[in-house]
């Protein structure tokens, strides 16, 4: 792999800004120099920001690409492709694709296995060189379902499963505390009659209440099992955290409630939002804002969740409320990889993958004009 330079950059490392260049070799951040020179054959970044590859930990993307429109199934193969070349554009460099594991066979057909297959051809593909950036997978156990068990024991050590979270969405607590936006939220999606909610609510309680227990006990040890690190989602209470960090979770995805994630930080658990809740100024389901979150110093991680663009702007957002842009884009490069255990990435540091990006800020939008993977350019 030939060595790359790009030089007269505005680096953005861990502690600041610097003017400077980067030399990248054999995949990895070779040096890191001071200084607007730009020796011969290097790229000249005209004073634009070089900062690490985003890393994505919980996105839905890939859903909108195999269904584009309701009830039409894109072939996965380009649609995986298509997924991938997005987030490449978006300065995303690695990805933990989110998987549903747990499904309602008898009742719902829209809850139907699909996890393994689908994972098996992003494996399939990233092993024939076929994507551009990082994939992992990111299973999500889903408590209130008849077949979590069976569909976790289908993955192993070498499905590169990297994050198993504990999904629980039992009307009435967690994400749709307010029953009345779950119902909004559903007959929008499927267009459920009143009676369609009601039997569905029932349902989804039901199935809490025969497996529930047994569903969270196997997500933890299915979790250890495959070596991934394990997450909470929706925690709203103290309860919720203390519950949680007796699992051993180190990362909990989107606390509904500034007590909830008050209540992560004294657990030393760190609390990730969504870009769409903190660029929209608060939760589609009335939970609590993320900015508001980010005020009150207790928001570590940004995941887009189903807005790859967001993610960028996003960091930005947080670096004008902070005052700080090497903090803003932290939670989108450092504060994930290591919540993922991921040490060779997320950082501009000599030794570190080149995994990097080149951004234009035209006014207050910041914009992607080169993405790194591994020391290659890839969009």
């Amino acid at each position: 792999m030939p060595e790359t330079i790009l030089a007269n950059a505005t680096l953005v490392l861990p502690e600041g800004t610097l003017r400077g260049r980067l030399t990248l070799a054999q995949g990895r951040i070779a040096e890191i120099a001071e200084g607007a020179a730009v020796p011969a054959a290097a790229i000249d970044c005209a004073g634009d920001l070089i900062a690490p590859g985003m890393i994505e930990l919980h996105t839905d993307n890939l859903e909108r690409h195999i269904e584009p429109r309701p009830k039409v199934d894109w072939p996965h193969g380009p649609a995986i492709v298509a997924h991938d070349a997005e987030l490449a554009g978006c300065g995303i460099t690695t990805v933990f694709d989110a998987l549903r594991v747990g499904s309602i066979t008898r009742r719902d057909t829209s809850y139907r296995p699909y996890a393994r297959p689908l994972a098996s051809e992003i494996l399939d593909l990233r092993a024939k060189g076929a994507l551009r950036i990082n994939h992992l997978l990111h299973l999500r156990a889903e408590v209130c379902s008849e077949t979590l068990i069976a569909e976790l024991a289908e993955f192993g050590p070498a499905d590169l499963v990297g994050i198993v979270s504990l999904m629980d969405h039992t009307p009435g607590q967690r994400q749709f505390r307010d029953v009345d936006k779950l119902r909004a939220y559903v007959q929008g999606k499927r267009g459920y009659s009143e009676q369609d909610f009601q039997d569905h609510v029932a349902n989804l309680r039901a199935l809490r209440d025969t497996y529930g227990a047994a569903h969270e006990a196997a997500a933890v040890s299915e979790a250890a099992r495959l070596g991934a690190v394990l997450a909470s989602h929706d925690d709203t209470t103290a309860e919720h955290v203390a519950t949680s960090a007796a699992y051993g979770i180190r990362l909990a995805e989107f606390p509904t409630t500034e007590e909830a994630a008050a209540a992560c930080r004294a657990q030393g658990i760190a609390v990730m939002m969504g870009a769409p809740n903190l660029i929209r100024g608060g939760s589609h389901s009335g939970n609590v804002a993320a900015e508001d979150l980010a005020r009150a110093g207790l928001l570590d991680i940004v995941s887009s969740d189903y807005v790859p663009a967001a993610l960028l702007t996003s960091a930005f957002r947080l670096a004008e409320i902070w005052g700080d842009l090497a903090r803003g884009l932290a939670t989108v490069t450092a504060a994930p990889a290591a919540a993922a255990g991921l040490a060779d990435r997320g950082r501009i540091a000599p030794g570190l993958r080149a995994d990097l990006i080149r951004i234009r800020r035209l006014g207050s939008l910041p914009v992607v004009r080169a993405t790194w993977v591994g020391g290659t350019r890839v969009a």
